[in-house]
């Protein structure tokens, strides 16, 4: 780490939820079988009384979603706010993006992509479902454990 960089990788829980500003939320068993570990989500916007969804998603260490598609005829995709901890960002035959507070991830409709913790860190991103047409998810393959645990 430089001089005057913050350290924002942490394994303490105690830490991270203090970094956690928008807060873990409950477990995401909802969308479990589409992520290798936990992961919590925290809905920040309520449906229907809103033209966005905003929700923090918190991942534990090691957790990250399967590849997915956020499909749309028209606008859609997604848009990630991190906020707390360090992540990974990966969208299809692209080298990995560090996922820090503060970083902004614009993924464009139709674009195969995954994200989660970085191994060794807890990790949040908000995240904000664009408004399109015609828009689902496709939620594909995991993220295989040799390619995840590669990176760095």
């Amino acid at each position: 780490m430089k001089k005057g960089e913050i350290e924002v990788k942490t394994m303490d829980k105690a830490v991270f939820d203090q970094m956690n500003v928008f807060g873990q939320g409950k477990e995401n068993s909802g969308y479990a079988q589409y992520f290798v570990g936990n992961s919590y989500l925290n809905p920040l916007t309520q449906a229907g009384t809103c033209p966005v969804s905003l929700a923090n998603v918190t991942f534990e260490p090691g957790c990250r979603n399967n590849w997915h598609i956020h499909k749309a005829a028209r606008g859609g995709g997604q848009i990630l706010i991190c906020t707390a901890g360090e992540g990974w960002y990966q969208e299809e035959g692209k080298a990995p993006v560090t996922l820090t507070p503060g970083t902004v991830m614009v993924i464009p409709a139709n674009v195969k992509h995954w994200h989660g913790a970085k191994k060794d860190s807890w990790f949040s991103h908000i995240a904000l479902e664009v408004p399109g047409e015609e828009t689902s998810n496709l939620w594909l393959e995991p993220v295989s454990q040799a390619e995840y645990l590669a990176m760095e």
